[in-house]
């Protein structure tokens, strides 16, 4: 892998690596579900680490901080003149308006879009069924309750609309549109970018890169556009799409969501401003201290990760330029960061009940989820678990105290790859974790025997949806 970023130390920078010690044992107390973090200052990557199995050359799939890169392409596309943050949205869409236009809709422009001020009362994307082969068309149908401009409401449907926009404007899918102007200069490869059924992309999430893909993204915006001395996204734009452009909050102290938004960035306290995407995606820039942090994740947590770079980060990034050598907290720092890894399930790697399950097929009702079948067998380095569903057969290799690497379609459908680990957790209770490893996700089975039945317990870490475990009982 071509890093992208240059390195340096903490010390080298002005920061002391101590407080970064102390920052990421926050992390590891405060945030359960870390995947990887970057901290830079002055442009040089200071620290930066990687929760095993999680690897730096792993793409990881950002939810919302997509919206930022669609803010960059609409920023682009308004510096070529092709189209004015006042042009009117069902104009731009007009194929894909409805017969009859209300006046909130006729009313919606593109700077409402960037703003989350479309006069929808809810996310509007919550209302695009799966059967909609045209999103741009069953998103402008809808309701405009609300009259443009008049009150934040959270809403990535705005954001696909600003990439059926810039799509409909240039030919081209956002994803195309960018990598000439920003994703070949900042030395991204690889990206990809989740699709509507016509072929859009979809704007608001979807977006999958590096951890250091977005960490040289965050550096752009950090250095007002610039990247190793060439400007690429233009000045202005940097500045307008951070600024406090909406307020969608009182401002709280203790609440980065409430201290207002920009296009399609969030602003934090202390003067700082992120991307952010569900599940612990994010890129803080700190403009008064030089400094950018990155991190990602499958937690619920935000809030705690940015408190705790309040409270050990911020007052070290900007109170010196340069720092006395610490060889000894610089060596803890690079020792601290090569020791992350994502806890494996704790337990025996045997049970003298293995000799009696091991290799037998227990059946679930058909009513009771997705899981038809499930095999477990064991052996001295690793075992196996065979799952049928809905989608075929699954084959996972589990390591003991170690996550064995594989791909599946357990969650997906298709192909994703994963990590997986499992472990005694007493006599007759047996759990399997499966991390999917380029997104949040994760899921454990837990095996409760019973003699002839089974008691299976599947819970998933994070979801849009209900994350309550589900429990059903199988027999041999």
């Amino acid at each position: 892998m071509t890093r992208i970023l240059p390195r340096s130390t903490p010390e080298e920078q002005g920061v002391s690596s101590a407080a970064v010690i102390r920052f990421v044992d926050a992390l590891q107390r405060e945030v359960p579900g870390m995947h990887s973090l970057m901290l830079l200052r002055h442009g040089q990557v200071i620290a930066e680490g990687w929760w095993h199995p999680y690897s730096e050359r792993m793409p990881h799939a950002m939810f919302s901080v997509s919206k930022s890169f669609t803010s960059t392409a609409v920023g682009f596309a308004v510096e070529e003149g092709l189209l004015s943050l006042d042009d009117r949205v069902v104009e731009l869409l007009a194929a894909d308006a409805p017969e009859a236009v209300s006046d909130n809709l006729a009313a919606m422009t593109v700077r409402h879009l960037l703003t989350m001020t479309t006069g929808h009362a809810v996310d509007s994307v919550d209302s695009v069924s799966v059967a909609d082969e045209n999103w741009t068309r069953a998103l402008l149908a809808l309701p405009v309750p609300l009259e443009p401009g008049t009150r934040f409401v959270y809403d990535s449907g705005a954001s696909y609309l600003l990439s059926a926009i810039v799509q409909g404007l240039t030919g081209q899918r956002m994803l195309d549109y960018l990598a000439p102007r920003l994703l070949d200069p900042l030395g991204i490869v690889g990206a990809t970018w989740e699709q509507s059924p016509n072929g859009i992309d979809a704007g608001g999430w979807g977006l999958s890169i590096t951890t250091e893909d977005l960490a040289a993204f965050g550096l752009v915006y950090l250095d007002g556009g610039r990247f190793a001395g060439r400007q690429i996204v233009p000045a202005a734009w940097v500045a307008e799409a951070t600024a406090l452009q909406v307020e969608n909050g009182e401002h709280l102290p203790g609440d980065d969501d409430s201290h207002g938004y920009g296009f399609q960035f969030w602003r934090n306290r202390h003067g700082t401003y992120r991307a952010d995407g569900a599940f612990g995606q994010v890129a803080v820039v700190f403009p008064e201290q030089d400094a950018l942090l990155v991190l990602t994740g499958g937690h619920t947590e935000k809030q705690s990760s940015l408190s705790a770079a309040w409270e050990h980060l911020l007052p070290v990034l900007g109170a010196a330029e340069t720092l006395p050598a610490d060889a000894a907290s610089q060596t803890r720092l690079v020792e601290t960061l090569a020791r992350l890894a994502a806890p494996t399930p704790s337990g025996d790697a045997s049970s003298p009940l293995a000799a009696t399950v091991g290799g037998r097929r227990f059946v679930f009702p058909s009513n009771a989820g997705r899981i038809a079948s499930a095999v477990l067998d064991f052996a001295p380095e690793a075992d196996t678990l065979t799952i049928v569903d809905a989608a075929g057969e699954h084959r996972l290799t589990l390591g003991h105290d170690d996550w064995v690497a594989g791909a599946s379609a357990l969650l997906f459908g298709e192909q994703t790859a994963v990590a997986a680990a499992g472990a005694w957790a007493d006599a007759r209770s047996y759990i399997a974790e499966v991390r999917f490893v380029e997104t949040p996700f994760a899921v454990t089975l837990s095996f409760d025997f019973r003699g002839d039945e089974v008691v299976l317990g599947v819970e998933q870490n994070v979801s849009f949806g209900d994350t309550q475990p589900v429990r059903t009982v199988g027999r041999s």
